[in-house]
């Protein structure tokens, strides 16, 4: 009589195995694609942008291979003239970077600190019940929505000294008595770039903020008011710390845009010094003056600062991406 050989079912553990395993292979299976195409798309430009900052790459030697390894010579050189006199030259000694790098770190800390502020204020309105929520937030994000170039003409017309409606109402209430070119003067130049971003991205921080609101158990407002605590102390004691990830989050972001911020400046504003940042300025070295090297000087630098910024804000906010903690 021939034997048969029994088959065991897998054990839990062996099961388990088998269904992590089943798990790593299809998140590869999803990641790989997304991988591949961030290297083609991301990677290898920035590469490529970092190895011409070392070259003395300009628009006419930049495709044909002519151009010179020049190594850091882009981002600083000490050159010693005939007559014993020394002078430095490159982006890190460059008057117009410093400027540059002044002007974005003022905008973005300015710029992120107000929306912060009144997307928290939005959220916590939307937040609450009444009639017509649903229509209210839909339109709290048209500014959002709209596109960066159609904002920026928009707001551009708006605040012209001639003809915008922005000097109009402010004359007809009496805050000025004369026109303001505020795109125009150095003076207001940034005030009027602060006020569009505000007024277009505060949407944007609100909706992530909204979405934090709606994560708390309203079960804790319910004891609390049950207690008889103050709004205000729910506020400060509840709310706000349970809020804390979403916010730090919603900064992180809205800083990795005004840091890098390129559009809404060269749109608005595109020859005053006042307000020309970082992205900006790489632009008028790589488009307009054709100097590649230095301006993939600039674009290093820029994206070195932006991770730098990155890993001390994560540090020092300890801040949980990847939600684990939450």
């Amino acid at each position: 009589m021939a034997s048969t050989d029994i088959k065991t079912p897998p054990t839990g553990g062996k099961r388990e195995l088998n269904l992590q395993q089943q798990r790593v292979r299809a998140a590869y299976t999803f990641l790989v694609p997304m991988l591949i195409m961030l290297a083609l798309v991301a990677a290898w430009p920035l590469f490529r942008s970092i190895s011409f900052s070392f070259t003395d790459a300009t628009a006419d030697t930049i495709f044909n291979g002519q151009s010179s390894w020049v190594g850091f010579e882009n981002y600083l050189e000490r050159r010693v003239r005939s007559n014993g006199e020394v002078r430095w030259r490159g982006v890190l000694v460059d008057g117009d970077w410093w400027n540059a790098v002044w002007n974005t770190v003022r905008f973005s800390i300015v710029s992120v600190s107000l929306e912060a502020v009144l997307g928290l204020l939005v959220a916590l309105v939307l937040n609450m019940e009444f009639k017509g929520r649903g229509l209210v937030r839909a339109a709290i994000l048209i500014p959002w929505a709209i596109p960066t170039v159609v904002s920026a003409r928009m707001w551009g017309w708006m605040l012209n000294d001639q003809f915008g409606v922005i000097n109009y109402m402010m004359m007809g209430v009496g805050l000025i008595d004369k026109p303001i070119a505020w795109t125009a003067s150095s003076d207001t130049a940034m005030i009027a770039v602060l006020i569009v971003d505000v007024w277009k991205t505060t949407p944007f921080m609100a909706l992530l903020m909204l979405a934090g609101l709606q994560m708390i158990p309203r079960d804790m407002y319910e004891a609390a008011k049950l207690d008889g605590i103050h709004p205000v102390k729910v506020f400060f004691r509840v709310t706000l710390p349970l809020l804390r990830p979403a916010i730090l989050v919603a900064v992180i972001f809205r800083a990795l845009d005004a840091l890098r911020i390129f559009d809404l400046i060269y749109l608005l504003t595109p020859q005053s010094d006042s307000t020309v940042t970082m992205s900006v300025l790489s632009y008028r070295e790589l488009q307009q003056f054709g100097d590649y090297g230095e301006g993939s000087a600039m674009s290093t630098l820029l994206f070195l600062i932006i991770t730098l910024f990155v890993l001390m804000y994560i540090k020092l906010g300890k801040v949980d991406l990847s939600g684990e903690k939450s």
